[in-house]
């Protein structure tokens, strides 16, 4: 081959002694390449040349030099046509050089015949000489890579593609010389083939495209951010829009879609080129930004995202405003496998955003105190199977805690709680329940299960001449199903219960998450006439703002207050100040956790319209709930505590 190649170089008119069948496929090849394949979402190294399909059929006919000769001209075509710099050409040209020599070698040393017809044996060459030419290429790229610390090679499942379009092509090459043999005006006929090559590369680019990008606003998703995070390491500042919601409900989803797509390209447009936007879904965004030396740099980076979304969007004419709530998690420990760091990556930034809401902070950085337990999978996915069970099979149970006024000792109503008999670990309390089932779809399913139950016993109840009120509890997850409240009116009605026999418990922690989002809820549920109740007052983030803004009918003291304020006086300050105030708003008070007589009496001398605690009756199950309305007799702050009749 050294040879030839002194031959073409020192006596370059031998070019002019090539047949017809040479120029042919020569300009064939640099026809081609003013189309060439780019493979999507790949690094810009991911480009095939159709011309190797003719220049692997030159290696083969004419050897080394008049091949290389002509891939290069076809090269310098695909750089112009492509804005190539000249590195990058340069770059491309050795690449498929050094491939041309592999396969030469290959084909003179096997003496592969093309001028006779060809055997078994020179099919098996050709093969291997498709495949040392791949091999050739691929070891540039692997040299490049080792010699070019910042450049990175793909993953090997990324490969599939771009193999399989340059096995085709090159395998193609001998069919083109063999179409050249047998007639020139055949030839053009490859060109079908090749069409065939690039439509299914094609194909295959848009669905690589469309699996990496959010469909609505072009950006990409949450594939590419468990890749890109993997690579690229630095910190990721997920957003989630406020007060989304209210957009789609007073505008329609149409003006919300297009909000989002406004959103995303200013997100876009106020990053730098190096970090990436992606859309999660819904209206959760996330910026990767790939050059921060540490959380105050993140944070001022989610400043001036957050100023950026500050600005006013018009949509049908009216200006929108947004905000959004930012968790920042930086880089982890990277010791686990790549997917693994882009997947904790993102469950930190999560944890960050849910704290952010909680605590009504816009930005927050994850720390792993903050971090919420893992839930108990196996737990979880034994209460998934007891919502599949039947109502009697399930072992979810209700227990009901009577509510007595301290005025007159009559029975104002019950709070129902959550049991689960779990058939190996006994009973299940509802602190366990809920930090297992909250931030789950579980949750909901639970709550249905829940208030199923509970309005079906109030219509027991009423048809049996007492008409109790019953509350119950729901959580973040279930104030912001869209269908909460349409339930709860098809259950009503079903079991002709009155609404104002039905109570939600909302805690301070579940309306911080998204307060706007929570009082479009419970406003709703209020004009059915469902009461709306705030618990655990005193212990969450809220302001005393959403006492006089929300549709409540009734504050609970927060049992830690009511425990020690026989004791502290404190804690008896802060309950005196709690009814105070809620009786200037017009709302009733329910003090949790009243276990003796003198926190009764105390609670009665501050004017608290309702106790509940041991103190009156523990929960009970319905069944035994009936016995204890027979015997029981109401008691009064100014009678004897021997009058209350045993529980």
């Amino acid at each position: 081959m050294i040879a030839d190649t002194g031959l073409w170089l020192f006596f370059p008119g031998t070019f002019a002694g090539l047949n017809a069948e040479f120029w042919v496929l020569a300009a064939l090849a640099l026809t081609v390449d003013s189309r060439p394949y780019v493979l999507a979402n790949r690094r810009a190294s991911s480009v095939v040349l159709p011309s190797i399909c003719f220049t692997f059929a030159l290696v083969l006919a004419w050897g080394f030099v008049p091949a290389v000769a002509v891939q290069l001209a076809a090269i310098a075509v695909a750089g112009i046509r492509m804005r190539h710099s000249a590195r990058r050409v340069l770059y491309l040209a050795v690449q498929h050089t050094v491939a041309l020599v592999g396969a030469a070698v290959v084909a003179r040393s096997a003496g592969l015949r093309v001028d006779s017809a060809p055997d078994w044996d020179d099919a098996l060459f050709t093969v291997a000489a498709a495949a040392v030419w791949i091999l050739g290429r691929q070891a540039v790229d692997v040299l490049v890579v080792r010699l070019s610390p910042g450049r990175r090679r793909p993953r090997p499942q990324q490969w599939g593609l771009e193999l399989f379009a340059t096995a085709a092509l090159l395998l193609l090459g001998p069919v083109v010389l063999a179409a050249a043999q047998a007639g020139i005006t055949v030839v053009p006929l490859v060109l079908l083939a090749l069409h065939a090559v690039h439509r299914m590369v094609r194909s295959a680019g848009e669905f690589e495209r469309a699996s990496r990008t959010d469909a609505l606003t072009g950006l990409p998703n949450r594939r590419v951010l468990q890749s890109m995070a993997a690579e690229r390491g630095g910190a990721l500042l997920l957003l989630d829009l406020d007060r989304f919601r209210t957009v789609n409900d007073a505008l329609g989803h149409a003006a919300g879609d297009r909000l989002l797509v406004e959103v995303g390209r200013r997100l876009a447009a106020c990053v730098p080129s190096h970090d990436l936007v992606i859309r999660l879904g819904g209206d959760e965004f996330a910026v990767l930004a790939t050059r921060v030396d540490g959380p105050a740099e993140a944070r001022r980076i989610a400043a001036h995202l957050a100023e950026t979304l500050s600005v006013p969007f018009a949509l049908d004419g009216l200006p929108v405003g947004v905000s959004a709530s930012i968790g920042i998690a930086m880089q982890p420990d990277r010791g686990g496998p790549e997917g693994g760091y882009g997947t904790s990556l993102l469950r930190q930034a999560e944890s960050a955003m849910y704290d952010a809401k909680q605590r009504g902070a816009q930005v927050v950085v994850y720390t792993r105190d903050a971090e919420q337990p893992a839930p108990d999978l196996a737990l979880l996915a034994d209460l998934r199977e007891a919502l599949r069970s039947g109502t009697g099979e399930s072992g979810i149970v209700l227990f009901y805690q009577p509510q007595i006024a301290i005025a007159t000792g009559e029975i104002v109503g019950v709070e129902a709680l959550l049991r689960w008999q779990h058939p190996d670990r006994g009973l299940v309390g509802p602190e366990e329940l809920l930090r297992v089932a909250e931030q789950t779809p579980v949750m909901r399913r639970l709550t249905s299960r829940v208030l199923h139950e509970v309005i079906a016993q109030m219509a027991v109840w009423r048809s049996a001449g007492r008409p109790l009120r019953a509350s119950v509890n729901v959580s973040v997850r279930d104030l912001h199903a869209p269908g909460i409240a349409g339930e709860i009116q098809e259950l009503l009605l079903r079991y002709e219960v009155p609404a104002d026999l039905l109570q939600l418990e909302i805690t301070e922690s579940a309306l911080m998450v998204d307060p706007h989002r929570v009082l479009d809820t419970i406003t709703r549920l209020d004009r059915t006439g469902v009461a709306i109740s705030l618990d655990d007052f005193g212990t969450g983030y809220s302001s005393l703002q959403h006492l006089r803004r929300l549709p409540l009918s009734e504050v609970k003291i927060d049992r830690s207050f009511v425990l020690g304020m026989a004791t502290d006086r404190g804690d008896a300050a802060i309950v005196r100040s709690v009814v105070d105030l809620a009786g200037s708003l017009g709302l009733r008070v329910v003090a949790e956790g009243v276990e003796d007589e003198r926190t009764w009496r105390l609670l009665a001398a501050a004017g608290c319209h309702a106790a509940q605690g041991w103190f009156h009756a523990r929960p009970m199950p319905a069944r035994d709930l009936d016995g204890w309305l027979v015997r029981y007799r109401p008691l009064r702050p100014g009678r004897e505590p021997g009058a209350l009749a045993a529980t």
